[in-house]
């Protein structure tokens, strides 16, 4: 299946014909990992300016992350389409020098690795960053064809993985020689012989009496034997057997025709590797949840792994050729085990493309591995992590306990598992210190103020000098954002509004969302002048500005897709302007009266603030909410009106609000009332609300879990696990519904904690 990645249409090696040096490929790593290094302390000059003559698989790999770090932090057209240039000539480089260091005596032979395998790596460095940029692509072919980039990378980085899976069972047993150490990475279990592991090295390494087997293609033989043993992928599409040259066929389609209706799946045809296959059962917006548990047996080639957890001063990385695949692979491959395993129940059809499940506890350990070291790969790692724990982790309820575990040099330290926050400490401040000029970590530790609950020091981090201005367009985008988040959930509406509609200058991703929170603040500030008996110029203002900004929003949707389909916060703006509208003519009320349930709550609650709120914040939110039920404070008349949705709204946020309290009770009794006893027929269907009774599941779900330890209503801790995960399920199974997959983020998480908490205590019976 992947022999035609090292060929171009015509059969012929696509790459530079420079001839490999065994004494310039040390100099020519350290060299473009340093000019590389300095976009990670926003200094883009000096990293373009350091890698532009350089011609290597290294220094082509360099300019590739650059771009790559560029357009997934701003998501731009231009810049996304630089980095997948980049990219594919990183790739097509790094297959030709690793087909020629196969034939080379005097090429770098290390005591971990395979020949070649640095270019292996950047092989795989290149599918895995490309692959990013095409699901990030607006186009649903570069998206697909993503998926099976995602699928490439994975064999090659296992393979690597493998062998220093090898090294540490030899090195600890001290049974098999450093010789045998060197051997390539066995293949799966239909390959074992008494013959000599393909891949690995002769008798005789530096003579080259004995004929290499490319690590690359040991791993098209792994996966095409791998894919062998199925006919199927679980959905009764014929899996594709070894390809000999042929390229995976793609065809653009038109995305473009108007009068072409929307189908609720991609009713489309794909042809690879000669195989056609038919993805109208692997819809996207499926209502069922697939059985994952069906994936094509595509598996780790290593089933027990073991981690080479040196430090970089260790002996074992005292070749700069290791340590660049040694941090190179834990990055890459880290990064892509936990992103598989934050695919949320919504997208569970990917995986099927895919072929594989991700593992989030592995991934973390070898993202911490490579973040030790001081090079591009280390920020690289240290910025994934702390974007996980502070994003993804930050966004989640379900999580584990922290726990203290024993390194291989018997020191504690916090587990990966969960938040732990000493560790991500330690990380940031080595972060800064080792990149001092850098606003990404300035981010990251608004961020982490933000998770302890310290909003006021978060956005004061951005106000703190002018200085606080990168030269990096996107990475000023990206603080601007985070400074407009965290003024939402401290009730600042003014510094709300006025720093998402500055977001509408600095980025271009989402205009419909920056300019309808900009007017929900608004719509807050207006109740708020009513409810305090302010002029009626002031409210008046407000109405005003808070009718242009969420009017100009629906202009602004639909302009950016993701895998052909709009945005989905696009296509909730449009559908809560078209109800607030449709309730104003029905009603016969101005606009900003027509408004419902606090829709600045609502962005609160889908971007999970009330976690980062404390006591007095959670306390305005709660006061906030009132306006719609409460006769003291908004109009009981229009509230009378209200169908079973808008209440239903109510009733979570309210809930979540109260359980961030610990009154989980209260939350409990609520959610019971108002979301679970109504039909779900009356809380879906025309312009409804219709996430909210998923939402009511899951809530109930993070409230047994938090229970667990108090034993509260008779119920001891296994019971409230077992509730939480009843109701974990119901959210996961859920049909289709608004802003499933950011939800679904939540739900991926729970349930990836549940199955750790089972494993645990099956562990200590």
């Amino acid at each position: 299946m992947l022999r035609g990645w090292l060929r171009d249409k015509k059969g012929e090696l696509n790459a530079s014909t420079h001839s490999l040096d065994a004494l310039a490929e040390p100099q020519d790593i350290e060299a473009s990992m340093r000019a590389a290094n300095y976009i990670m302390n926003d200094d883009l000059q000096a990293a373009e300016d350091g890698l532009a003559n350089g011609t290597s698989s290294f220094h082509k790999m360099g300019k590739g992350m650059v771009a790559f770090l560029r357009a997934t932090l701003g998501f731009e057209p231009e810049i996304m389409r630089e980095a997948s240039e980049r990219l594919a000539d990183a790739e097509t480089t790094a297959s030709a020098d690793h087909r020629k260091a196969q034939r080379d005596p005097q090429v770098h032979r290390s005591a971990i690795y395979p020949v070649g395998s640095e270019f292996a790596l950047c092989n795989a460095q290149a599918q895995l960053m490309g692959a990013v940029v095409g699901v990030l692509n607006e186009s649903l072919t570069e998206s697909i064809r993503g998926f099976y980039k995602l699928r490439k990378a994975f064999v090659t980085l296992d393979a690597i993985l493998a062998a220093e899976d090898k090294y540490v069972r030899g090195h600890s047993r001290q049974t098999v020689s450093a010789r045998h150490s060197l051997d390539s990475v066995r293949s799966t279990s239909s390959t074992r012989s008494t013959k000599a592991v393909p891949g690995g090295f002769g008798d005789d390494r530096a003579g080259g009496k004995k004929q290499e087997k490319p690590l690359l293609d040991v791993v098209r033989q792994n996966e095409a034997q791998a894919a062998a043993k199925s006919t199927t992928n679980g959905n009764g599409v014929p899996m594709p057997e070894e390809d000999d040259d042929n390229d995976d066929e793609f065809y653009d389609v038109d995305e473009s025709h108007e009068d072409t209706p929307k189908t609720d799946t991609y009713a489309g045809i794909i042809e690879i590797d000669g195989v056609i296959k038919d993805l109208a059962k692997n819809s996207l917006d499926d209502d069922s949840t697939s059985n994952t548990q069906d994936l094509p047996p595509l598996k780790s080639l290593s089933s027990d792994h073991q981690i080479l957890d040196h430090d970089p001063d260790s002996d074992v990385f005292s070749n700069p050729i290791d340590v660049f695949i040694h941090s190179g692979a834990n990055l890459c491959f880290g990064l892509l085990l936990l992103m598989i395993s934050m695919i949320p129940p919504a997208f569970n059809r990917l995986l099927f493309i895919i072929g594989f499940h991700g593992d989030r506890d592995r991934g973390l350990r070898l993202l911490w591995q490579a973040s030790k070291f001081h090079n591009v790969n280390g920020a690289m790692a240290g910025l994934v992590l702390l974007g996980y724990y502070h994003q993804v982790v930050g966004f989640a309820d379900v999580l584990p306990e922290p726990s203290i575990i024993r390194t291989s040099d018997n020191e504690a330290q916090q587990d990966v598992q969960g938040y732990p926050k000493d560790r991500c400490e330690a990380l940031l401040q080595d972060m800064r210190t080792r990149h001092p000029k850098s606003h990404l970590w300035l981010l990251e530790q608004a961020r982490l103020e933000a998770m302890n609950r310290r909003l006021s020091t978060a956005i004061s981090l951005f106000e703190s000098s002018p200085t606080t201005k990168s030269p990096l367009k996107q990475v000023e985008a990206l603080n601007m954002f985070e400074k407009s988040l965290s003024a939402m959930y401290i009730h600042n509406y003014a510094l709300c509004a006025e720093s998402f509609l500055n977001c509408v200058k600095l980025n271009n991703w989402s205009h419909a969302l920056y300019y309808y929170i900009a007017g929900v603040a608004h719509v807050e500030s207006y109740r708020h002048c009513k409810i305090a008996g302010a002029s009626a110029k002031e409210s008046k203002k407000h109405a005003e500005e808070a009718t242009e900004y969420l009017h100009q929003a629906p202009k602004h949707a639909g302009k950016k897709k993701f895998m052909a389909r709009q945005l989905p916060f696009d296509v909730f703006v449009v559908r809560k302007i078209q109800k607030w509208d449709a309730r104003a003519k029905e009603w016969n009320v101005p606009f900003i009266d027509a408004i419902g349930v606090s829709p600045l709550e609502e962005m609160i609650f889908f971007w999970n603030g009330y976690r980062r709120m404390d006591e007095s914040q959670l306390q305005t939110s709660l006061d906030n909410l009132k306006w719609s039920d409460d006769p003291s404070r908004g109009n009981k008349t229009l509230w009378a009106k209200e169908e079973a949705d808008e209440k239903a709204v109510l009733a979570v946020l309210r809930a979540v609000t109260l359980r961030n309290l610990q009154r989980w009770d209260e939350a409990a009794s609520i959610l019971q009332e108002n979301v679970l006893a109504i039909p779900n027929s009356e809380l879906k269907g025309g312009l409804r609300d219709d996430w909210t009774a998923p939402c009511a599941r899951y809530e109930m779900g993070v409230a047994a879990w938090l229970r667990r330890k108090e034993g509260q209503g008779g119920k001891g801790e296994v019971e409230w696990v077992r509730e939480c995960e009843g109701w974990v399920e119901k959210a996961a199974k859920w049909e289709s519904y608004e802003l499933d997959a950011r939800v679904g983020l939540k739900v991926a998480t729970a349930q990836d904690t549940l199955k750790k908490y089972w494993e645990a205590k099956k562990q200590r019976l």
